[in-house]
């Protein structure tokens, strides 16, 4: 076993050093900023921002920069989980359909129109209403907005909506300018977009950094730290490690591993750690013809990897290993499932022999490169360790937008290595990727069992009953080994001391708490 491991750990440092995610090239660390650029913030992200279509994305790194200029009508507080005014200065339960709201008046975008019930209507019934859009299984609950008055309105959903709150907190919610958009066209905004958020639009050079500047007439208040965001794309963990240490960067996310103890002994940047509410998962084809279609082939597979050396060797200890997506601190959570993992190899070639693969079989696993934390080196131990069991597996490693591309498009293959988060924090969402309709001809997976409990819940108000069934559907989800769960991914962002910053577990990065020291 021990020398299994120190050849995996071997293969997983060539691969690091092939793809420039290894240890940071020796760089003179001098974190200090030029004073010119004190009111600039910068901030150094992985990968490139998908769209400024808030509907047709479901990418929490776009979104975390999106929250700088888009607002919400309601917002999570992440300290008590309760929710809090948004846009909207009051919300209340009318019936098991209806929500209303009444907005805040004065609110302004970017343009200098007023946010009226008007643009709150025609962005949730864009996003309800048409199923070409990336967001459209979350809202699609919404049956319509009526407006009672330019600052007044209701929600009414077809049936009844435990989560709506949650819903329109998070990815997807954010309100769009509709005569701006009516006057110009769709095109014209996704070019010169605008919102209502503390900070507005100023430059997007793709694949090397978006610009905002500070909005005056923020309904809220005008930000009076900061002048202008940055945000840099630098795909390499190495350069983004020393962008840091050189000062080039103020914050920059996902910090290797391999680089925590040099950034937490240098003067001047220290290294800012938090649970993510993101669990990294394989997803295999429950397709008719596939080896995976097969529990006892998914259930051998999930059995031949060993979560916690994956945790411990590639991590540093880092992460969590769990055989349930939905995460503490999220409404549903099972605590039985986390904190725990299978791993049993023996069991593992006997069920493959079971399931009529007594030598295995040839799979593609299509894995991201630098859009999770040691993505590519996750996918190349799980094929080291699949491979224990006779099963071959080739890794398909991809740029992060042509990897979203593949998925959107149904092309994958066998399997894929995906971190998912849960801005909803609500089984809701976090189980969603079960539903046999919404990823027909991907996955294909289906249990009928599962199907109606998540049916019935998605529409029960007594949250207890809701909580109970949530529970259970995980029970039966990780017996049936759906999906191959590896574990609870930790945030790890590197911060010049000149500037304070608290990751939320939700990953956003939220311009108006990080201040000036």
């Amino acid at each position: 076993m021990r020398k299994w491991l120190t050849l995996i750990l071997i293969s997983v440092v060539l691969v690091l050093m092939a793809c420039g995610g290894g240890g940071s090239e020796e760089v003179d660390a001098d974190p200090t900023v030029d004073p010119e650029d004190e009111r600039t913030l910068t901030i150094a992200v992985g990968t490139d921002m998908i769209s400024f279509d808030i509907h047709n994305h479901t990418n929490t790194s776009t979104e975390a920069i999106h929250v700088n200029m888009f607002d919400y009508l309601v917002k999570r507080n992440n300290d008590t989980g309760e929710m809090e005014s948004g846009l909207a200065e009051t919300f209340e339960l009318v019936d098991d359909t209806t929500w209303e709201f009444e907005l805040f008046e004065g609110v302004k975008f970017h343009n200098g129109d007023e946010l009226t019930s008007e643009d709150v209507k025609f962005s949730l019934e864009r996003v309800a209403h048409d199923s070409e859009l990336l967001e459209h299984t979350n809202y699609m609950q919404i049956e319509e907005v009526e407006i009672i008055d330019d600052y007044t309105f209701r929600i009414h959903t077809e049936n009844p909506e435990p989560a709506l709150l949650n819903r329109i907190s998070r990815i997807g919610s954010g309100i769009l300018p509709s005569e701006y958009i009516e006057e110009n066209g769709m095109d014209h905004f996704l070019k010169e977009p605008i919102g209502t958020g503390p900070f507005k639009f100023v430059e997007w050079e793709r694949d090397s950094k978006i610009v905002f500047e500070v909005y005056d007439d923020y309904f809220d208040g005008k930000n009076e730290e900061w002048d202008e965001i940055v945000f840099r794309v630098i795909p390499e963990n190495s350069t983004r490690v020393s962008e840091l240490l050189t000062g080039g960067v103020d914050i920059a996310v996902n910090m290797p591993p391999s680089d925590w103890d040099r950034i937490k002994e240098t003067e001047g940047v220290s290294l800012a750690q938090e649970d993510s509410n993101r669990t990294l998962m394989i997803f295999v084809r429950g397709t008719e013809g596939y080896p995976t279609e097969d529990r006892k082939v998914r259930e051998a597979l999930d059995l031949a990897i060993n979560n916690e050396a994956i945790v411990e060797s590639l991590l540093d200890g880092s992460g969590t290993p769990t055989i349930t997506r939905v995460a503490p601190g999220n409404f549903g959570f099972n605590e039985e499932l986390y904190d725990t993992y299978n791993y049993d190899v023996e069991r593992a070639k006997e069920l493959l022999d079971e399931a009529g693969y007594p030598d295995g079989f040839e799979m593609t696993l299509h894995s991201p490169r630098g859009r999770y934390l040691q993505d590519a080196e996750i996918s190349e131990m799980v094929a080291g360790m699949l491979s224990e069991i006779g099963v071959t597996v080739n890794v398909e490693y991809m740029e992060w937008s042509n990897f979203v591309e593949m998925r959107s498009a149904g092309e994958n293959e066998d399997a894929f290595l995906l971190g998912l988060g849960n801005s909803m924090f609500d089984a809701a969402n976090a189980l969603d990727w079960y539903d046999y309709d919404r990823f027909e001809g991907t996955l294909d997976y289906y249990n009928e069992e599962i199907e109606d409990l998540l049916f019935e819940a998605s529409r029960n108000m007594d949250l207890d009953e809701r909580d109970a069934q949530y529970q259970k559907a995980q029970e039966l989800l990780a017996e049936d080994a759906a999906a191959i769960v590896l574990h609870q991914e930790s945030i790890n962002i590197g911060v010049n001391d000149r500037v304070e910053f608290v990751p939320t577990m939700d990953e956003m990065i939220y311009v108006e708490s990080i201040t000036r020291k």
